[in-house]
């Protein structure tokens, strides 16, 4: 824990709590004070072949990136341990979102 006062309002807050990381901004402002207006990239990635492909995406407005990353955790087996996901698929959110970045690995042809 690392508590710090706030340039702002003067407040002791930690900048290491859930809160003010989900609040952004900067690390001198607690989570009420900080402002941050743009909506972070999502990286996700595929299982399409033996090594999975690693996307980013670029979304428009924050409530299309949580939809989306929701979604694909349902549908990727994300935080179920040993038991399987592919009884609750749900379908992918239609969300507008750009593809910013793809890598991935070259198969043994030397393709991609």
């Amino acid at each position: 824990m690392m508590f710090v006062d706030c340039k702002l309002c003067g407040v002791e807050f930690d900048i290491n709590s859930p809160s003010k990381k989900r609040a952004g901004g900067l690390s001198i402002h607690c989570p009420d004070c900080s402002n941050e207006s743009c909506v972070r990239y999502l990286g996700v990635s595929s299982g399409d072949g033996k090594v999975p492909t690693i996307g980013i995406l670029k979304f428009d407005k924050q409530d299309d990136r949580d939809a989306y990353r929701d979604a694909w955790w349902v549908n990727s087996g994300m935080m179920v341990g040993k038991s399987c996901q592919l009884g609750r698929n749900v379908p992918t959110p239609g969300v507008r979102f750009k593809t910013v970045l793809t890598t991935g690995p070259m198969n043994h042809k030397g393709k991609l």
